[in-house]
């Protein structure tokens, strides 16, 4: 793997630089729902299509232009021409509290014929509660949901209500990979026979995928892909290469971008970059034989949300760039990468602009939707702005 990049701490080298891009950041007001911002590579325009979501999650594109969108506390809205829908039927019970509650929404690749799709949100136990998927139908007239049959839940819950995860992301062979968070217990994301900590892969049906590393074994659990994780909530498979890529959050410092392979440790709680909130280093410090590093990492924190692969005819520019959303520091991190999938520079666009940016897709169109991750959350589209002469 090629080594992480550090990037906050090499900034003082390039003050004057920050200092030009915080200025070219500057919006230039278009109308109530546009504004234009000035980027690197492309000038840019984001429009609101939508508000007064309560703390939007996730949002996929429906064949017929519609935008599906989950709301943290438990609800599914379908918005068209600006107009948010009452409440989906048949969404499963979700318990909203702390981080949780319904989060992740993937249309199956063969949605168009099947209107199959997958959700994962927190659910209730006996112990407690822990990150769920469930598998649904979306009805003809998108009222409701049919059929909405749960496919997994982790193996051990707990009162806590930190660190659940989680998003969705299909193989090429239609496999589900997924991320649950540690929990809130760092040690458990090195036990590879709990589910908290790793990244998942499972058939459409629930079942562990027949790649598996611990399939078969009394090393782990068979669902398990790799292991090691805080809490990716970020999650996207390159549709170029297949490659499997997560973005987690670290604690004070220590965001990390990864690459998750089979059978593999990334380390946490024992080597990241950083340090814990108390204070103290990590056990391993920042890298240790056995250990994945990160393909990049962010210290101070910028508490990512989601990544998104762009492969997209809109922003040429792009063409195989990350991108990041951003909670704490409330920007969308666009990342360039080489061509041996290094990562070698970052921008940060409409830092403080929009609130906290929970989510980021490619649209077909190879526009990028956005959802701010706030009580009156809005749904938001980047294209390209009309180039001034």
């Amino acid at each position: 793997m090629q080594p992480p990049i550090k990037t906050e701490r090499n900034c003082r080298r390039q003050a004057a630089g920050a200092v030009l891009a915080a200025i070219l950041l500057l919006a230039t007001p278009v109308s109530a729902e546009e504004r234009d911002f000035p980027s690197k590579r492309v000038p840019l325009r984001v429009e609101t299509l939508a508000e007064g979501l309560q703390h939007p999650w996730s949002v996929e594109v429906l064949p017929d232009g519609g935008y599906l969108v989950s709301e943290r506390p438990g609800r599914l809205r379908l918005i068209r021409d600006g107009k948010v829908s009452a409440p989906l039927e048949g969404v499963p019970q979700v318990v909203a509290e702390g981080q949780g509650g319904l989060l992740d929404i993937a249309l199956s690749p063969d949605f168009s014929a099947s209107r199959r799709l997958y959700l994962t949100y927190s659910a209730s136990g006996d112990e407690g509660t822990g990150t769920a998927v469930a598998s649904a139908r979306l009805s003809q007239d998108a009222t409701r949901l049919e059929d909405t049959t749960r496919i997994f839940l982790m193996n051990r819950l707990t009162p806590s209500g930190h660190h659940f995860g989680s998003r969705i992301a299909f193989s090429r062979d239609g496999s589900l990979f997924f991320g649950i968070g540690d929990r809130g217990e760092g040690s458990r994301a090195q036990d590879p026979r709990d589910h908290a900590g790793s990244i998942m892969r499972i058939d459409p049906d629930g079942a562990p995928h027949a790649q598996n590393p611990y399939l078969g074994t009394a090393g782990g659990l068979a669902e398990i892909w790799s292991i090691g994780h805080r809490n990716p909530q970020g999650l996207a498979i390159d549709p170029q290469d297949g490659q499997l890529l997560t973005v987690e959050h670290g604690a004070r410092g220590g965001d990390e971008i990864n690459r998750p392979e089979s059978g593999r440790n990334y380390g946490w709680p024992l080597v990241s970059y950083g340090r814990h909130y108390s204070g103290a280093e990590f056990d391993l410090g920042s890298s240790a034989a056995g250990y994945e590093p990160p393909l990049y990492y962010w210290d101070p924190s910028i508490a990512p949300g989601a990544l998104a692969v762009y492969r997209g005819a809109m922003f040429p520019e792009w063409e195989g760039n990350l991108f990041v959303t951003a909670l704490k520091y409330q920007l969308l991190a666009r990342l360039e990468r080489d061509e041996s999938g290094a990562i070698v520079a970052e921008e940060r666009l409409f830092g403080g602009e929009f609130g906290r940016l929970r989510d980021v897709i490619v649209a077909p169109d190879g526009a990028l939707l956005l959802l701010t991750d706030e009580e009156n959350g809005a749904l938001l589209r980047v294209s390209r702005a009309p180039e001034t002469e």
